[in-house]
């Protein structure tokens, strides 16, 4: 297996398991759940993931590093303030939080069961190799910032 390491861009991550969630409810209607005003929910839930990468984002912005999760090592400084204090990657959990829209909307308990796939893929060929170039980068003070802030939430 080829190493996927900090190679495919997490959006595409996202628009790759959002096909495969849409194809697997479409062929498992068997697996439908109907969720009350569907629609909305998934509405809501969508607009907070997209507020966090928003957030995120301004917060590179901010600190003038860069966005650019394929190239950690390009990192100027280590973004702690604003939503960095309660997670180290916040534009991350927003894809999974849109992923998880994606799921209600779908209202299929076959596409609700994939979502949870981005995690591992994420936490193995993006987040890791991006901790371990940051680590060299920062040394103790990212250490610290591993320490004390959780990965996801």
């Amino acid at each position: 297996m080829p190493d996927l390491a900090l190679k495919i861009p997490p959006v595409i991550v996202v628009f790759l398991l959002g096909w495969v969630m849409w194809i697997s409810a479409s062929f498992n209607a068997w697996a439908s759940i109907p969720i009350p005003y569907n629609e909305t929910v998934a509405l809501v839930i969508g607009i907070t993931g997209i507020g966090l990468i928003v957030a995120g984002a301004a917060e590179f912005r901010s600190a003038k590093t860069t966005v650019t999760p394929l190239n950690p090592e390009l990192a100027t400084s280590i973004v702690t303030q604003g939503v960095y204090r309660y997670s180290r990657n916040p534009m991350y959990l927003g894809l999974l939080i849109m992923l998880g829209a994606w799921g209600i909307f779908l209202e299929n308990v076959t596409a609700l069961v994939l979502f949870p796939l981005f995690v591992g893929y994420m936490n193995r060929f993006q987040i890791i190799p991006e901790e371990k170039a940051l680590l060299a980068q920062f040394g103790d003070d990212y250490l610290h910032y591993l320490a004390s802030t959780p990965r996801w939430l």
